[in-house]
């Protein structure tokens, strides 16, 4: 039986982390960490959100996704945001059913395309959940504005229906969270809409398609 890997597409603040970590079965899914220059976040650990590296690794370092966030507003002397999926990171993990947490589809088109380059879409699935912001989304991610030009970047590091057509992609899913913490499966990829439809009836088959990571 194929492995799934479970994208998770949309912006900073939709509720793609929580989702991963709260909402889906426990030990279903390995959630692939990226490599990133960022400078780390208060509670945040080495290796267990991210590797927090230098610039040199990502020169150096072999990569199935490379994302250069602060690209459109860089100048020279600008500290660089580079985020990517290393490929040890897969390797390492091979035969796990895993999620990928990104906002941008041509990120998710790009890992796809390193799964099908090398051969791995014959063990793998691919699934794509696109998550609707929230009303107060940029309220959210004020406390992690840390890098250069961040407001800038966030408003052009978009998640919408043409993100999703120019990286000829087409969600399976898309949810959205609904304060406090309740989610609603707002319709699949072929439009079908499903207005209050209850999550745990697609976790549920989930659960029961997917085998526990090894």
């Amino acid at each position: 039986m194929k492995k799934t890997l479970l994208f998770c597409s949309g912006v900073s603040g939709s509720g793609k982390s929580h989702f991963i970590k709260n909402i889906l079965p426990s030990g279903t899914f390995y959630n692939l960490k990226s490599a990133t220059t960022r400078p780390m976040r208060e509670g945040e650990k080495d290796g267990r959100e991210y590797y927090f590296r230098d610039e040199v690794y990502f020169d150096t370092e072999k990569f199935a996704t490379k994302l250069f966030v602060n690209e459109q507003f860089w100048k020279p002397g600008d500290k660089k945001w580079l985020y990517g999926v290393p490929e040890f990171e897969i390797y390492d993990h091979m035969g796990a059913n895993f999620t990928y947490d990104v906002i941008q589809p041509r990120y998710v088109r790009q890992l796809m395309d390193w799964f099908v380059k090398k051969g791995l879409n014959k063990r793998y699935n691919f699934k794509t959940i696109w998550f609707l912001p929230l009303p107060d989304s940029q309220n959210i991610v004020k406390n992690r504005q840390n890098m250069p030009n961040d407001s800038k970047v966030r408003k052009e590091n978009t998640c919408t229906l043409k993100d999703f057509e120019n990286a000829n992609l087409v969600p399976d899913f898309v949810l959205q969270l609904r304060p406090p913490f309740d989610w609603s499966l707002v319709s699949t990829g072929d439009g079908k809409i499903l207005p209050n439809m209850p999550l745990s009836v697609l976790l549920f088959n989930w659960s029961q398609q997917a085998d526990k990571p090894r």
